[in-house]
């Protein structure tokens, strides 16, 4: 896929947490790493949801294909949808930067934690489900239905090893397969 713009979490050169979303609902393809994705644990503040994420891990997917220092950026927008800015450096820590766009729009009834997302024009095909986060909004587990992708999120490029942790404990929590989270590099 090419670096496009997206809005949301994550990806470049292939997409970002938006645009891993976008494109998780539009292939049927990639390891199934959760059966039974539960729904979202807990009602998302947007206010405090908005700003920088950094990627600090995933379920490989193809268009994060070689990411590395993945970041997402949502902002607030005045027509109520919330655009997302995803970057990444390709193949190093070193690589070029890609950017994506995309934009994303809040699912009625579910607390702010269910999102479709839309990398590609008018057509909002991807889901953004915020199944866990903390009570600070330091960390945030991101999914969707068909449980083949799965984002950790953290306010920080290197999280301290108690947020790591607590991310790896509530992932196996919510029944994904540990063994498939790629570690992303920053």
């Amino acid at each position: 896929m090419k670096p496009t713009r997206l809005i949301f979490p994550l990806t470049v050169a292939g997409g970002a947490i938006l645009a891993l979303t976008a494109c998780a609902s539009l292939m049927s393809s990639g390891h199934i790493g959760n059966k039974t994705v539960p729904p979202p644990a807990k009602h998302v503040d947007l206010n405090r949801y908005l700003g920088v994420w950094y990627e600090i891990g995933r379920y490989e997917n193809h268009f994060e294909k070689d990411c590395e220092a993945v970041t997402a950026e949502y902002r607030k927008r005045d027509d109520g949808l919330i655009d997302i800015i995803n970057s990444a450096r390709k193949g190093s820590l070193s690589g070029p930067v890609r950017t994506a766009h995309g934009k994303a729009r809040v699912l009625r009834g579910s607390d702010n934690a269910k999102l479709k997302v839309s990398f590609f024009g008018p057509f909002y095909v991807g889901d953004y489900w915020v199944l866990d986060h903390a009570d600070d909004y330091a960390w945030s587990i991101v999914g969707e239905p068909s449980g083949r992708y799965l984002w950790l999120l953290s306010r920080t490029a290197h999280p301290d090893e108690l947020t790591r942790n607590t991310l790896e404990a509530r992932t196996r929590e919510l029944g994904y397969d540990w063994s498939m989270v790629r570690m992303t590099q920053h």
